[in-house]
């Protein structure tokens, strides 16, 4: 069997394990909010985002509402994400440029995305999937690293690098999809430290399955 088909049995199976439509777990009311949130799950887990977020978008709704935000205050509000005071200033400075420049509203390029800072193609990716429905790439976590490697998608640990490789690999129809999946199946059985080899549903197609 050849990589692209291996590649999409292992896809088809995952589909087939994890019938709900993949969504982020991140919570967000706007696109806004989605980007914030998307900074702020860098090196740190979506629930602790989720707890973190949840009086933080009380306060802050609205592009201005965050470039106008005081540094000091808003780093100690989002501390517990970890690397608080770089987001703090990325966030905030993002947004004064959504907000002097596209009129508040982020943009929907992926170009345009990545001239603000903070923001990576992997939070691009998920704020262009997830905010605007258009699919320009895969988004690469630290989830969709390690299962990439193992399941044998990839041979690179560089998150760009990866995502050519995974794009290679699968139609466009289902980039949108490939990374929520990944995720899913990496919290539940492809664990970091002791993934569950005997219960995974790809262990046949696995070349790195009962090696750890």
């Amino acid at each position: 069997m050849d990589e692209k088909r291996r590649a999409s049995e292992i896809l088809r199976i995952l589909k087939k394990t994890y019938k709900s439509k993949p969504t982020t777990s991140l919570s967000y009311n706007n696109t806004v909010q989605l980007l914030v949130a998307v900074i702020l799950s860098a090196q740190c887990t979506d629930a602790r985002v989720n707890i973190v977020v949840r009086p933080l978008f009380k306060k802050y709704k609205t592009a201005k509402d965050f470039a106008n935000a005081d540094r000091k205050t808003f780093e100690k509000e989002i501390r517990s994400t970890g690397f608080y005071r770089n987001k703090a200033k990325n966030i905030i400075n993002a947004c004064k440029i959504i907000d002097e420049q596209y009129d508040g509203k982020v943009p929907k390029t992926m170009p345009e995305l990545l001239h603000l800072p903070g923001v990576a193609r992997k939070t691009a990716n998920i704020v262009l999937s997830e905010g605007y429905g258009i699919i320009d790439g895969i988004a690469v976590d630290t989830h969709v690293t390690r299962l990439s490697n193992r399941l044998g998608f990839t041979k690179h640990k560089n998150p760009e690098k990866i995502e050519q490789d995974l794009m290679q690999l699968s139609p466009h129809k289902d980039w949108g999809e490939i990374s929520l999946r990944l995720i899913w199946h990496g919290r539940a059985v492809c664990k970091a430290r002791k993934p569950l080899c005997g219960s995974c549903p790809v262990n046949k197609l696995c070349p790195s399955a009962f090696s750890f």
